[in-house]
């Protein structure tokens, strides 16, 4: 059998009637809970079930700043354009359980500057997937962004238990693959011709956090939020890539 860059990190134990190797049982191997439409409250961020009305006009103007076409451009969606359009839009995502849209609120102020979704959502397998990610310009690259992720898979991971936290983007779209690998997400390769996308050909990054890493991450996660990582610019101390990157190292080491 070809060895693959994940195969040490397979558990196994040794089948005794066939004498092939196999999968540990589970203690647990029940499912899941499905992810419902409730807020979840950060530091700086807060994630809202989207609602059209309360949060249309923010996301609106924060999906159409001057470079939109860029912000969208691995997106399935196009970038909006007219607010009616867009409400529609917000209107028919508002009605789905998979994926389950939530606003991203800034706490301090107020304003809903983006949205992202629990989506792939597989409880009999404990698997699901952070997707249909769009962080304003306001927010992307800040700890509001940062916190919205962390909230979204320390829900998933211990409040739902999900073994399996996802992440999957273009395989051509390198700030989204930097982010995942700073959140703390191993990369596990790429689908080929994956899916078509506005016509398009795609090839598909995939990443992921297993349940047994969540631990260690979470508390890179909480290290790098906590306010004294930042001075008194808002400039961090401590990059969370770092952080993170030492975390899945040390446990690696330990296993």
């Amino acid at each position: 059998m070809t060895q693959s860059m994940h195969d040490h990190q397979i558990p196994r134990e040794i089948d005794p009637v066939s004498e092939l190797p196999i999968g540990p049982r589970l203690d647990d191997p029940g499912p899941a809970k499905a992810p419902e439409p409730i807020v979840l409250e950060g530091r700086y961020t807060r994630l809202e079930p989207l609602d059209p009305e309360r949060h249309g006009d923010d996301l609106h103007a924060a999906s159409t700043p001057s470079d939109r076409a860029a912000r969208f451009r691995y997106l399935p969606e196009l970038p909006p354009d007219a607010r009616d359009a867009f409400g529609a839009w917000l209107s028919g995502v508002s009605a789905s359980s998979d994926p389950l849209f939530f606003a991203v609120v800034d706490r301090a102020t107020g304003r809903a500057e983006g949205w992202q979704t629990l989506m792939r959502i597989t409880p009999v397998h404990r698997c699901i997937e952070i997707g249909n990610i769009y962080w304003g310009p306001r927010i992307a690259g800040t700890r509001v962004a940062t916190e919205a992720s962390y909230l979204f898979a320390a829900h998933a991971l211990e409040k739902l238990g999900y073994r399996r936290y996802e992440w999957k983007c273009d395989a051509l779209n390198a700030p989204s693959r930097r982010a995942a690998l700073r959140f703390g997400f191993t990369c596990e390769g790429h689908f080929r011709r994956a899916v078509i996308i506005r016509g398009r050909s795609r090839d598909t990054a995939w990443f992921s956090i297993i349940d047994e890493e969540w631990s260690a991450l979470k508390a890179a996660c909480e290290q790098w939020l906590a306010p004294e990582n930042f001075d008194g610019d808002g400039r961090q101390r401590t990059r969370l890539s770092e952080l993170t990157a030492a975390a899945l190292a040390a446990g690696r080491r330990s296993g």
